[in-house]
């Protein structure tokens, strides 16, 4: 016999879990007790929003669920937005709620919510647990369904009585779960669209950076010839260093990029998935598209793909390529816009001006990064920036959120990076809005004695908000605000605060805070007049000249 809450901390150590993230409340004390005398480490986090951004990004890198924990009512509602996160990003994630007693109502309905029917809707499965034997064989499925594609987070409910309850039950072992490869038909017809395409493009998109496909994707670019862009979550996929990349999709048209899109007569979309912002719209004259991918696509207004190849991305891209590779001799009709492209994307990246423009900041975090360095943004202006200018040789190096695109979860998601790869470097790249939104887990990052800088952007305002306003021709207003001495509130916490004062400084501070070690705070005033010289009217003028010509 053994109590619920050791049942349940059980079947996480048979599920490998080795730590979970959040904040308990008193219905979770049994399941605290479990934990002391286990192999989990319990991640202390100061709200339950970051510790779910923690838990989804470990999903994320590693492709196994990332585990987090809060109370009932208040706390649980905490963990929403984090579900959503996780829920359009793919990220395979549990979260543990507790409740009170379901067998007795002796505190009547105080803080009671209906959480199960709450986040049904951003979890791929809401299950109360209503027995303590039932817990071994609804963990085993828990994790089984947020891991089988589509990933996405699964909430269990645990009341406090039945954490307390004895019950008998033994551990489910996992199993293996092989997903089908693409069917004969389907890879014999997307053969033949690409050996009749002129001009054939590659797209590869968020589905594309699951850590188990990462390293079959190469093979297809490399063995086909067919040059390659990224949407934003796509990035590192393939090594944006090959001959082949032509740039990534930051907007979703007018961009360089879309110069090289807009020619294509084929584009194959590898693991689009439409929860990212559009990096194209569909309706180009004589353009088709294949839609390469482990479940069938979402038929959007703007993306209705003309045929669908459905199945396990690596083994099937591996059979697809077997029917095309030396058979394409158009498959770099592309390439002659690539020099084009990428040298109007790193204009102006040696700017000298001081506050530092967004091409000069990229351009600099790229200079102090290694290959297998880990940039963590938070959702902001400078996401654009850096999906559209940041190169990636390694998957998953350049974490970004396009699906929900929440503020607050750039400095959450370093901590869960600088927790499973503590010999790579790991950045968080926040601006002042957004970092404001969940600083106080740098306390948790200092408890932990992580290794972790986060470079703070400051405007002092929402600047992405703001530029839009701009862009809309709406009179500037309601979007500007003041800010703490990042310095001073960085060594409140215990860690070193640092101000760029010099566009000069900037890589040789961010060089002395990596060298250093521990938790670093480093703050930059940004020019932001860029947004609207290169992303507005640049663009806009770009449209009236004409498109150089792949073929001349």
């Amino acid at each position: 016999m053994a109590k619920g809450s050791d049942l349940l901390v059980q079947a996480l150590e048979n599920e490998g879990v080795e730590r979970i993230f959040g904040i308990p409340g008193e219905e979770n004390l049994d399941v605290v007790e479990s934990l002391r005398t286990s192999t989990i480490e319990l991640v202390l986090t100061r709200h339950e929003q970051a510790a779910a951004f923690m838990a989804a990004t470990y999903g994320r890198l590693t492709g196994k669920p990332g585990v987090c924990l809060s109370t009932l009512g208040p706390g649980a509602l905490n963990f929403s937005t984090g579900a959503a996160y996780a829920h359009l990003g793919a990220m395979p994630m549990i979260i543990i709620t507790g409740q009170k007693g379901i067998l007795s109502a002796r505190q009547a309905r105080f803080q009671i919510v209906d959480v199960i029917g709450t986040m049904r809707p951003v979890t791929k499965m809401a299950r109360q647990i209503v027995s303590a034997s039932s817990i071994p064989t609804i963990v085993r499925d828990a994790f089984r369904v947020a891991m089988e594609e589509r990933p996405g987070p699964v909430l269990l409910e645990l009341p406090e009585d039945i954490a307390a309850e004895e019950a008998e039950a033994t551990t489910v072992p996992s199993h293996p779960i092989d997903i089908p490869v693409a069917h004969p038909r389907a890879i014999e017809r997307a053969a033949a669209m690409i050996l009749a395409a002129a001009r054939p493009l590659v797209m590869l998109g968020a589905a594309a950076s699951r850590p188990r496909s990462t390293s079959d994707l190469g093979g297809f670019v490399q063995r086909t010839g067919i040059p390659f862009f990224t949407t934003q979550m796509g990035k590192g996929t393939v090594a944006h260093g090959t001959r082949l990349y032509m740039g990534t999709a930051a907007l979703s048209e007018r961009d360089y990029v879309h110069e090289a899109i807009d020619a294509a007569d084929l584009i194959i979309a590898i693991g689009h998935d439409t929860v990212e912002k559009p990096p194209f719209f569909m309706g180009q004259p004589n353009q088709k598209v294949i839609h390469i991918s482990y479940t069938p696509a979402n038929v959007e207004q703007v993306y209705y793909p003309d045929a669908e190849v459905v199945g396990d991305l690596g083994p099937t891209l591996k059979l697809l390529a077997d029917r095309l590779e030396g058979r394409l001799p158009q498959a770099g009709a592309l390439l002659p816009l690539r020099e084009h492209i990428l040298a109007r994307i790193a204009d102006r990246a040696d700017e000298e001006r001081f506050p530092v423009t967004p091409q000069r900041l990229v351009r600099d975090v790229r200079h102090v990064m290694p290959e297998d360095g880990i940039v963590c943004l938070d959702n902001g202006m400078y996401k654009i920036w850096f999906a559209r200018n940041y190169r990636t040789a390694v998957a998953n190096t350049l974490l970004l959120d396009n699906a929900l695109a929440t503020m607050g979860a750039g400095l959450p998601s370093a901590i869960s990076a600088a927790l499973l790869y503590p010999e790579r470097r790991v950045l968080a790249v926040c601006g002042d809005g957004g970092f404001l939104m969940n600083s106080q887990e740098l306390e948790t990052a200092v408890r932990l004695k992580l290794n972790l800088v986060v470079l703070i952007i400051e405007d002092s305002a929402y600047g992405m908000i703001r530029w839009k306003q701009a862009v809309d021709a709406f009179p500037d207003h309601g979007m500007t605000f003041t800010n703490p001495d990042f310095v001073l509130y960085a060594r409140s916490y215990g860690a070193e605060g640092h101000r760029v004062n010099a566009v000069a400084e900037l890589v040789p501070t961010l060089e002395q805070a990596f060298r250093a070690g521990g938790v670093h705070l480093v703050a930059v005033p940004i020019d932001y007049s860029e947004n609207i010289r290169v992303l507005v009217d640049e663009l806009r003028a770009k449209v009236k000249d004409p498109v150089p010509d792949p073929a001349a």
